[in-house]
């Protein structure tokens, strides 16, 4: 039987500490990488699966030697089960992350924290009542690439920031995943589906946002699917499919940012901030790794900075940094207040284009600690 860091003993970093045993709900797309992710880090213990497809909870179980395969019902039942990844699909985050705070188990979630303000407002009330911790993806500001431009910007290389351009643009996921009818469904698209990503690596490096305007439209009312799945379906649309949008941070940042499924191709940046003494060109959000560009107001060219921080963490690292709080009582990074800024904000996009108008928002959040240097491997705090 393979041997990997989930089933060696923890490190003597991790010896204070006792494992947290964690389930897993939802077998889908995205769940190997999660499996992953965990199993670099000793102190989560993944105990169970569930789905509500048994059989696949089952062959996900058995592929990935998790002890147990269960029902939904089983896995909230478990009393040794103390924290849940709710890897289940956007329109029911919210439903399923409530389910398992009434059974009395910290929630991760996968992003977005909910659809509805309403619901994501009341999953953190819940959590608040009953002493219990709610985190949501996406975690990727926790890697080296997100981490390093952190220090960067805390250690003043651009100055003061003050100008912000972020894109995400792409032609959709029909070409591609196996099953891309969610993605234009309410609570996906492009704000809702890679947004997070953006939004929470704006909000972490630079603040919360204060308020926004946009314009957003469909710009079709269908798609069609080319993945060798559901080759040649129609995809009905009911959300937008491209915002661009303008950020104010309460820091004073002012930013562009643009979300869309209808581009084919393009050269812009993905993230760049611009400093009263330099520019910083910002690694995709969407993954953990850089590189990471500077360039100072007195320099010529473009210079590649060195990493402050590892890069080798996938989906995951979120998780175990919440079973560290758990257990030492520190706040967690990847936090419910942070994800339901970010759902705030994105909500805020979409009304600020129906109503042709400014929104402020109403939630405000602190930027979560950075991620200490010097680390060692599999541990989180110092």
């Amino acid at each position: 039987m393979a041997t990997n860091v989930q089933t060696k003993d923890i490190t003597a970093a991790d010896n204070a500490l006792k494992r947290v045993k964690v389930g897993i709900i939802g077998a889908g797309n995205i769940f190997a990488q999660y499996v992953r992710g965990c199993r670099m880090y000793p102190i989560l213990d993944l105990a169970a699966c569930a789905d509500l497809d048994m059989e696949r909870a089952s062959a996900r179980a058995a592929e990935h030697e998790i002890p147990r395969a269960c029902t939904v019902e089983s896995l909230l039942a478990d009393p040794d089960i103390e924290m849940v990844i709710n890897l289940t699909v956007p329109k029911v985050h919210a439903e399923v992350s409530l389910a398992i705070l009434a059974a009395g188990k910290h929630v991760y979630s996968e992003k977005p924290l909910a659809i509805e303000r309403e619901s994501g407002r009341a999953l953190l009330d819940l959590a608040d009542s009953k002493g219990l911790r709610v985190g949501c993806a996406p975690d990727t500001f926790l890697g080296g690439g997100l981490q390093t431009c952190r220090k960067l910007i805390d250690d003043g290389w651009i100055g003061e920031p003050v100008a912000v351009a972020a894109f995400f643009a792409a032609h959709g996921p029909e070409a591609w995943h196996p099953n891309p009818f969610f993605f234009y469904e309410a609570g996906a698209g492009p704000l809702f589906d890679m947004g997070p990503y953006y939004l929470t690596a704006l909000v972490t490096l630079l603040g919360p946002i204060e308020s926004v305007t946009s314009i957003a439209r469909a710009s079709f009312s269908e798609r069609i699917a080319t993945s060798a799945q559901h080759f040649g379906a129609r995809i009905p649309v009911s959300v937008p499919t491209h915002i661009s949008g303008a950020l104010q941070f309460a820091a004073g940042p002012a930013a562009t940012f643009v979300a869309s499924f209808d581009v084919w191709d393009h050269h812009l940046p993905r993230i760049e901030i611009y400093g009263s003494e330099g520019s910083l060109s910002v690694p995709d959000p969407n993954t953990f790794h850089g590189p990471v560009l500077v360039r100072r107001a007195s320099a010529e060219t473009w210079t590649e900075a060195p990493l402050s921080h590892p890069t080798n963490m996938q989906r995951g690292i979120g998780p175990a940094d919440m079973a560290y709080a758990i257990r030492t009582g520190r706040p967690h990074r990847a936090s419910g207040a942070l994800a339901y800024h970010v759902l705030d904000a994105m909500h805020a996009l979409v009304e600020a284009s129906d109503r042709r108008t400014h929104i402020a928002l109403q939630s405000m959040v602190e930027r979560p600690a950075p991620i200490p240097t010097s680390l060692l491997p599999g541990t989180l705090d110092a």
